[in-house]
């Protein structure tokens, strides 16, 4: 089966079938982040500190829900990847719609139950109450977007899965440039504040799940279902949930570390919310794009292993690590000179207290960026070969150390003290992985 929407990983030079595979993601997961950074940035610029504060307090609680169900799709995609590595397109179409009924009903439920509690749960986080309000009318619309979220992922997922990254790519650019425009609208031109900013984040996601169905039907032919083989299938399901819960789980368990963490800053106040919401937007940046070489290699390994081609497994791995050092490197030096400049843009004029302990938090983080680096290419490493419990249990290691850490070290340290439980957790994620790694690396077969 051969169709040009679609790439085969497990034959040819693979150096730049990575390569390839990956750059499309990292751009478009720099787009995904265009989403909440353009939403901070102009509310920042043209509401304040108080509006900026409030995105940062509903950003965990939204990010636990987003990367749930990216997560999901992404568990999904490697089952995906491995029968269409076999070239069992059958059981691909079976994987695909028991996947969109699962999952749209579990989407379904997050909706209703977080619109209903979002105000809830931002009072558990200790939320100021002058922030509140804009707090919990932001989160309430970002709830009702997770519908059109999971089915540009999951469509998107589809795709990847076959090797083909740059569609859903387009896609995205398309909607991050609508996002702007939007947030240009509802926020400046008819001063809908923070509600605003939500607004144009919903309308773009819908856009891009819009794109991704309509290409999906007209562009790949093996892709249209016929009306029974549209099914819900009960025994695939079982290998379905166990991919999906794990990489679900592993996804989030970084975004409830950061939800536990965000209930140690805002005890600090506003300036340290918006500082740390600000900082934090620029980590996102750094780290999806370390993520996405991750996913990367995943997708190349993922494939191999549906073959058993452990040679190229092991070649594959190592053309990551090159390019998670080479990316983090460059990222490192230019985040440490420019961290003034990078803050300014969330920021306004009159912000200086917000950007002075931004810049702290940066320098620091910046030293310290080598280490996700190195676990993400890890957990692409044992995410393509199926290994997902080890992947979801060193995050839940990594999150108890860094949560725990934040609560003893930010009193003392102020918002210095976050990037130093960062560090703290990256050291006790690799103590837990890397030696199953090294015992796995060495056993695998050749």
């Amino acid at each position: 089966m051969k169709n040009k929407k679609v790439v085969d990983m497990t034959s040819g030079p693979i150096a730049p079938q990575i390569v390839h595979f990956t750059m499309p993601l990292i751009i478009g997961n720099f787009f995904v982040l265009t989403y909440n950074a353009t939403d901070s940035i102009i509310v920042g610029h043209y509401i304040g500190a108080n509006a900026l504060a409030a995105l940062g307090a509903a950003s965990p609680v939204m990010n636990i829900m987003l990367f749930l169900i990216i997560g999901i799709c992404l568990g999904m995609s490697i089952l995906m990847g491995n029968f269409f590595g076999e070239g069992d397109i059958a059981k691909l179409k079976r994987v695909i719609s028991t996947s969109l009924i699962t999952g749209g009903i579990f989407t379904l439920v997050l909706v209703v139950l977080g619109f209903l509690f979002s105000r809830n749960i931002l009072e558990l986080m200790n939320t100021p109450a002058e922030i509140l309000d804009d707090a919990t009318s932001y989160l309430q619309i970002i709830f009702v977007g997770l519908i059109f979220t999971f089915i540009y992922n999951i469509y998107a997922s589809t795709l990847r899965s076959m090797g083909n990254s740059r569609v859903s790519l387009y896609f995205l650019i398309a909607s991050a440039l609508l996002n702007v425009i939007m947030d240009f609208l509802f926020v400046v031109e008819w001063k809908l504040g923070v509600a605003g900013a939500a607004y144009a984040t919903v309308i773009a996601e819908a856009f891009a799940a819009l794109f991704c169905i309509i290409y999906v039907r007209i562009q790949i032919p093996f892709l249209s279902f016929k009306r029974h083989e549209f099914v819900f299938d009960k025994v695939l399901l079982r290998t379905i949930v166990s991919y999906s819960s794990v990489a679900a789980m592993q996804q989030i368990a970084l975004h409830i570390g950061k939800f536990l963490i965000q209930g140690a800053v805002n005890p600090l106040g506003v300036v340290t919310i918006a500082a740390f919401n600000a900082v934090t937007r620029i980590d996102d940046f750094v780290m999806i794009i370390q993520q996405n070489i991750g996913h990367g290699t995943t997708g190349f390994l993922a494939q191999n292993k549906g073959k058993g081609i452990f040679d190229r497994i092991r070649k594959g791995f190592f053309v990551g690590v090159k390019m998670e050092a080479i990316y983090t490197i460059i990222v490192s030096v230019i985040v440490f000179l420019f961290a003034a400049e990078l803050l300014s843009l969330f920021t306004g004029k009159g912000e200086i207290a917000v950007v002075e302990a931004g810049i702290r938090y940066l320098r620091i983080m910046s030293l310290l960026y080598l280490l996700p680096a190195l676990t993400n290419i890890i957990q692409a490493y044992f995410r393509g070969i199926g290994k997902m419990k080890i992947t979801l249990n060193a995050t839940i290691v990594q999150i108890i150390g860094r949560v725990i850490s934040a609560y003893f070290i930010a009193p003392y340290f102020g918002i210095e003290g976050f990037a130093l439980a960062c560090l703290v957790g990256w050291i006790c994620m690799l103590w837990y992985e890397f030696p199953k790694f090294w015992r796995s690396w060495k056993n695998i077969e050749i």
